[in-house]
């Protein structure tokens, strides 16, 4: 018990200390959720080096701890994030930082992926490039009507090639074609049809549907949830038979953990499940 009080009392004053530094990041953490808000809308939320650092750190701190429930990214402005920052991607930066920029892409994409916990994006704005990137490897997207996500590399000379990865994992070809090669955006209900995006609300309506998509996860057991969660990401790119072959072990795993049992006893009782989240 006092370990975990410890680690709580460090990760707050961590949230503080970026609260008064940092310029790129909101965090708020309470009853489970955290809220990561993108803050630098001078840049239009550009994924500089150190916005993809301060956010790769955010999404990763404490994230053991089983008070930890959900992460939700959002952002200040009308515009989510308009994706790489380009003076970083100057000839004059040399070939070494070009690298680094990708390499740090990569790395906040992966901590999304790898979280224990659903990370939901909240989007009310525009999402464009390494930003509909960000967007689309999160775990299911919430977004206002109003809300666009584009690819538009081509048109700066720079084909979206990784924004692609996580796009055309979302959505048929043809239409991760049509953003890639023309660089139009998607309005938030074509992102809908085409499987980009989870929701779409009213603006007015964001923060109660993105709550309600949090308090659903909640009332799970997060053991079963991260189990779950890792599962997916593994079998997606696996052969059929072989997926199969990895999900069967996986099933019989999570019903012998405690939550597993708990979750087949309380239904035979026709009880709420009291969960231990192990």
């Amino acid at each position: 018990m006092f370990a975990t009080i410890e680690r709580n009392i460090v990760f707050s004053c961590r949230l503080l200390h970026r609260g008064v530094h940092s310029q790129y990041l909101i965090t708020n953490e309470a009853n489970g959720t955290r809220e990561i808000t993108l803050n630098h809308e001078k840049t239009k939320n550009s994924l500089s080096l150190d916005m993809m650092s301060h956010l790769t750190e955010a999404i990763n701190s404490n994230k053991d701890d089983t008070s930890l429930r959900a992460i939700v990214l959002s952002a200040k402005g009308n515009v989510f994030s308009a994706g790489h920052n380009l003076k970083e991607l100057q000839s004059s930066t040399g070939i070494d930082q070009h690298k680094l920029v990708f390499q740090k892409a990569t790395e906040l994409m992966k901590s999304i992926i790898q979280s224990p916990v659903p990370v939901i994006a909240k989007v009310n704005g525009f999402a464009a490039a390494a930003g509909c990137q960000l967007v689309a490897t999160c775990d299911m997207i919430v977004c206002s009507d109003t809300s666009k996500f584009s690819t538009p590399g081509a048109n700066f000379g720079i084909f979206c090639s990784t924004p692609g990865i996580a796009v055309g994992r979302c959505v048929p070809k043809s239409r991760a074609m049509y953003m890639l090669l023309t660089g139009l955006p998607l309005t938030a209900q074509e992102a809908y049809d085409s499987g980009l995006v989870t929701k779409v609300v009213p603006a007015t309506q964001l923060d109660e549907e993105v709550n309600n998509v949090v308090e659903s996860i909640k009332h799970k057991s997060r053991r079963v949830i991260a189990l779950g969660k890792e599962f997916y990401y593994k079998q997606i790119d696996m052969k059929l038979l072989d997926a199969y072959g990895l999900g069967e072990q996986i099933m019989v795993d999570n019903i012998n953990i405690d939550d597993g049992q708990e979750g087949i006893k309380s239904f035979v009782e026709k009880r709420k499940a009291s969960w231990h989240h192990k």
